[in-house]
């Protein structure tokens, strides 16, 4: 046989290379559609996705063939060529199959890829078998050929695989491109088949030109026949693709808006221009307790009806058939089957279709968590969180409101404003909590007396918390006259006075009432609250324990204080504080063994104020943190000033106040005191009284960081507070002061003698020193002397003296003498 060679028909080539893209690009195409269908109509889509693109890829084969034009006349076997199109049909399906099942296992690939290739390669050499001449094959180019039909299928498969995801924005262009690519694999495969062809003629009958026309025209009508049907399956997919995305946006509204609707966390009801109920959500059920078939088609009318729903508009039921289109919120109550009322917010919002108004959504909220949160705020923000007891706020809100209906009656009414006097002593020594626990006790003391007072409620009282232990009343009523108000407020006095059990002790407290009568003492809330508070000052300052009446006099002195508090504020600053010292004399030798420092106002226009007068102001203002500091670093400066000058090595001995001594850096401010003035530790004595000792824990604590200083602790005014022995067994206490309560009368009463001599006993057999205080005349210091008082301090010796005073009344003779301590005589 002879070899024979030919040639190819450019034309034709370009031609099978755009079949083969067009039809990969329809291959890649179809993939994104397989992957979005299932059931039959995936079936379906597969099977014609399979023959358009296999009739294409054997297009692409058959016209290649068709481009190779060789001298002679070439027939073809149809079963050969109808196996070749099957084969290449059964490739495409493989393909197709592959690529709309999602998945990312590497031997379902690799599987694929091989029968892909399997098929591809059977199509073209089935087909080369099919034409009428001798052919064989150089091995080398077939086994290339095979792997360029291995790599386009692999290939083929990821980008299939790939264009099954979501789409982006420009994905039609990466599936041209995808398909360029894979075209010109496939024609790369068919003709490096071609090249390992050797064909051979039996009988050499050159071809004439006009069956190379024919073969041409064939190939023409081939690619064209192709070019159409890939067409249509690509057309038909567009416009399935539309649809299908149409469809699909309609099912995501759907399923959007029944998510929406049977998920609302409201209840919705739909009900039609007539009121009929189209369809509830399941919250519905939840709060009225009515399945979807006991409502649907029925009236809302009746509905409402059955579940007693209270409108604040009438017209809400009838909210569907208003003319207007706008939405209408109401507020309504109703009660569940548990039969619990609930409050409910509306909101009815007509339904629009082509202008047309069919229907409504009917909103329903449940607002009753949110309505009770809001009233609790409202009641937090006008009550006590104490007591529960209304607030300075309400209290406004009750006297606003009484005002203006006693002035159109012409009625009166009564403001009372009631302190707790020592409620400090208590909250200061035994801590804030205990304080809150006696606070509670106090208001329900108030409201049962108030309570037992008008059994009849002919006279009404708003009791109020205006802040830390001051209350308020305001008293109204038809009888709200002063015998009234006064009856009530002596039994308030006589309640508050009895014993309060705190941590197992018995405690004693009394009230000091102010009283200002509408509309004689005021007509204005300010004027009514100003006055009955300036009558409750002018009852602490009388003594307390009782109760006053509002009078004129009261403002100037209300005014006076006002303008103490402000000269005081700057007292410190103006260096206008001073100490006097009142010496402390043994008994034994008349000798003086110790000073107590005592401060004094030099006022600027008062003069020489005495600290009764601006202490308990300073007390209440807080001031006295920094007045009492003051005091102990004075106080340590003119000691250590008279023991480096020569004088006596005798202590100098200060008052704490309550607030002082339970302040949090006490230690710290006597430490630096004693460390800015050199002055030794022991050389300072500190004063305490029994009740700033009430918390054991809190005062034991501060006493032992005291005498760890080196500081000596004296227990003031004993005898005359809360006494208990365990203070004195517990505590750091090195020294006890006799009051001078039990030495003014110590010469007429046998008990203030008995009492005198029990306390003078008791320290001695506990090794703790003993003074009195107070001593005025011969005859009280005889019987403590008779009593073996070893320590006195009074004014029968001296009074206290400015720091020159007594440095020439007591340090002039000793500094004659030489020594360091002095024998006191009288001045």
């Amino acid at each position: 046989m002879e070899h024979i060679h030919g040639t190819y028909n450019l034309q034709l080539v370009i031609l099978s290379y755009f079949i083969a893209s067009l039809a990969s690009y329809a291959a890649l195409d179809l993939a994104g559609r397989v992957s979005l269908t299932s059931g039959r109509a995936r079936h379906w889509w597969v099977a014609c996705g399979a023959i358009s693109m296999g009739l294409g890829i054997w297009s692409m084969h058959f016209v290649g063939m068709i481009a190779f034009v060789l001298p002679m006349h070439v027939s073809y076997s149809m079963d050969k060529v109808i196996l070749s199109v099957l084969l290449a049909i059964i490739a495409s399906g493989v393909a197709l199959e592959f690529a709309g099942r999602p998945s990312n296992r590497i031997s379902k690939l690799v599987f694929a890829g091989l029968l892909l290739t399997a098929g591809i390669t059977s199509m073209h050499y089935v087909g080369m078998a099919a034409m009428s001449i001798p052919i064989t094959y150089k091995p080398g180019l077939v086994v290339l050929s095979v792997l360029i039909a291995a790599l386009a299928s692999y290939a083929a498969l990821w980008l299939m695989f790939f264009f099954n995801r979501p789409e982006s924005r420009h994905h039609w262009v990466y599936k041209i491109g995808s398909g360029l690519i894979m075209g010109l694999a496939i024609t790369g495969m068919h003709y490096t088949g071609m090249a390992a062809a050797h064909f051979y003629q039996v009988q050499a009958i050159p071809e004439s030109l006009s069956r190379q026309l024919e073969s041409e025209v064939l190939a023409y009508l081939i690619a064209a026949g192709t070019f159409v049907a890939i067409g249509l399956t690509l057309f038909g997919n567009f416009i399935n693709q539309r649809m299908v995305q149409k469809d699909q946006r309609i099912r995501e509204n759907e399923q959007w808006y029944h998510a929406l609707y049977h998920n609302h966390s409201d209840a919705i009801v739909s009900v039609d221009r007539e009121g009929i109920i189209k369809g509830i959500n399941a919250v519905v059920t939840t709060i009225t307790g009515y399945s979807e078939k006991r409502v649907i088609d029925r009236p809302i009318n009746q509905i409402i009806e059955q579940i007693d729903v209270e409108c604040s508009s009438k017209d809400t039921i009838h909210a569907w058939d208003q003319p207007d289109l706008e939405q209408r919120h109401y507020m309504a109550k109703m009660k569940n089957t548990q039969n619990e009322l609930l409050d409910l917010s509306i909101a009815v919002i007509p339904v629009i279709i082509d202008d047309t108004h069919v229907g409504s959504h009917i909103l329903i909220k449940d607002i009753t968590e949110e309505t009770q949160a809001q009233q609790n705020i409202r009641h937090q923000a006008l009550h006590d969180p104490l007591t529960g007891l209304p607030n300075r706020r309400k209290l406004d809100e009750v006297l606003a409101n009484t005002i203006h209906a006693c002035e159109q009656k012409q009625h009166k009414f009564a403001v009372m404003v009631m302190d707790i006097d020592r409620f400090k002593m208590i909250n200061d020594s035994l801590g804030h909590s205990i304080g809150d626990v006696f606070l509670k006790e106090v208001s329900h003391r108030i409201v049962t007396t108030i309570g037992a007072s008008h059994p009849q409620a002919t006279t009404n009282v708003t009791l109020a918390r205006m802040g830390g232990d001051e209350f308020t009343m305001v008293v109204t009523g038809e009888q709200a006259d002063e015998r009234q108000v006064v009856r009530l407020a002596e039994k308030i006095v006589e309640a508050i006075k009895q014993p309060y059990r705190l941590k197992e002790n018995d405690f004693y407290v009394t009230a000091s009432i102010g009283i200002a009568m509408y509309p004689e003492h005021g007509a204005g809330t300010d004027a009514l609250i100003k006055h009955a508070d300036s009558a409750m000052y002018e009852v602490k300052k009388n003594g307390k324990n009782g109760y006053q009446f509002y009078t004129a006099q009261l403002d100037s002195e209300l005014y006076e204080r006002i303008e103490l508090e402000g000269y005081l504020r700057k007292a410190l600053e103006r260096n206008e504080m001073v100490l006097y010292y009142q010496p402390q004399i043994r008994t034994l030798d008349s000798r003086m063994i110790g000073v107590e420092a005592l401060i004094r106002w030099q006022h600027p226009l008062k003069g020489l104020l005495a600290p009764d007068v601006f202490i308990p102001l300073a007390e209440e203002t807080g001031m006295i943190y920094d007045i009492g500091n003051w005091t102990i670093r004075e106080a340590c400066r003119q000691m250590k000033l008279w023991h480096a000058s020569g004088g006596p090595l005798i202590p100098v001995s200060v008052n704490l106040s309550s607030q002082q001594f339970h302040q949090s850096n006490l230690v710290e401010q006597v430490q630096n005191a004693l460390t800015e003035t050199g002055l030794d530790a022991k050389y300072l004595e500190l004063e305490i009284t029994e009740s700033m000792m009430m918390d054991a824990t809190v005062s034991t604590a501060i006493l032992n960081e005291l005498s760890a200083l080196g500081v000596k602790i004296s227990l003031d005014d004993f005898g005359t507070g809360y006494s208990s022995l365990s203070y004195l067994k517990h505590f750091p206490i090195h020294k006890l002061k006799i009051d001078r309560s039990f030495v003014t009368d110590i010469t007429e009463s046998h008990s203030d003698q008995a009492i005198v001599a029990t306390i003078i006993s008791m320290a001695q057999n506990l090794k703790m020193e003993v003074i009195a205080e107070g001593i005025e005349t011969k005859g009280q210091l005889d019987i403590l002397m008779e009593n073996d008082c070893r320590e006195i301090q009074g004014y029968y010796f001296s009074r206290p003296l400015p720091a020159s005073e007594v440095e020439n009344n007591f340090f002039v003779p000793l500094r004659l003498l030489g020594e360091r301590n002095t024998v006191f005589h009288s001045v």
